[in-house]
């Protein structure tokens, strides 16, 4: 494992995965950090997904991130106390694609951990790479995480992408924390029916065929949507996930 920096402490480490992209893992990674802070732990957010970093967009950072003499990296601060570091808080531009080889990607994120002043976390949220390759392999072997929370969306193929990502925090004997089905459904403005767009959720099936609770199901929101858009989640009211902190 690679070691925390002298000065830093972090209590509890939380991986955010997926098998695949696209599916909400950066917004889920947001959603429970704003909980948890919400409940008045100190929270911090560790930008691993290198490649496709959201996360500063969600809450409104754009500042470049600061280092000490040592060379320690200095989280960013959002409006409400929770850290952050990402590399998009590192580039020239925001929009300045990351064209690094896996290695180098998963060497920055083993900085992210070992080379950032972390204050007194009470948790961490790590919001993993996609996928089940070199560089989320590379976050379980250098990352001592206490367990993953794994983000899925209903359709089918999906599901069998979920499989792999559980079967591999299996294979790297980390507890698997639970499952939040993101775009589960949407709510008609109208009659507050609920639609499930992308059809019949197979994600109750999973979670009882591999014995992990259901955390969540998100639905299509747009003001969740504006809100990422906009750098404002920390002011959404309703977070869906408010009552999963406790069971982490």
């Amino acid at each position: 494992m690679e070691p925390l920096y002298k000065d830093s402490s972090v209590k509890k480490v939380i991986g955010v995965v997926s098998g695949k992209g696209g599916v909400g893992k950066s917004l889920t990674t947001a959603l429970l950090a704003v909980a948890a802070n919400r409940k008045g732990l100190h929270t911090g957010i560790l930008d691993g997904d290198v490649t496709g970093p959201s996360i500063p967009q969600a809450f409104g950072l754009h500042e470049r991130l600061l280092g000490n003499q040592e060379g320690i990296i200095l989280p960013a601060l959002t409006n409400l106390g929770i850290e952050v570091v990402s590399v998009n808080l590192m580039l020239e531009e925001e929009t300045q694609p990351v064209i690094w080889r896996g290695p180098v990607v998963a060497d920055v994120v083993k900085q992210f951990w070992g080379r950032t002043l972390w204050r007194d976390i009470d948790v961490m949220f790590v919001d993993m790479p996609p996928g089940t390759g070199e560089v989320p392999l590379t976050v379980f072997q250098s990352v001592p995480l206490d367990g993953i929370v794994v983000v899925a969306t209903p359709q089918d193929l999906v599901g069998m992408i979920v499989e792999k990502a559980v079967n591999m925090a299996k294979m790297m004997n980390i507890p698997i924390l639970g499952i939040v089905e993101n775009m589960s459904y949407i709510k008609c403005p109208d009659c507050g029916k609920e639609i499930s767009i992308f059809g019949e959720s197979h994600i109750d099936g999973i979670a009882e065929k591999y014995q992990i609770p259901v955390l969540g199901k998100l639905p299509i929101d747009p003001k969740l949507t504006k809100a990422c858009d906009e750098g404002l989640i920390e002011d959404v009211e309703e977070l869906y996930l408010d009552g999963v902190i406790e069971t982490l």
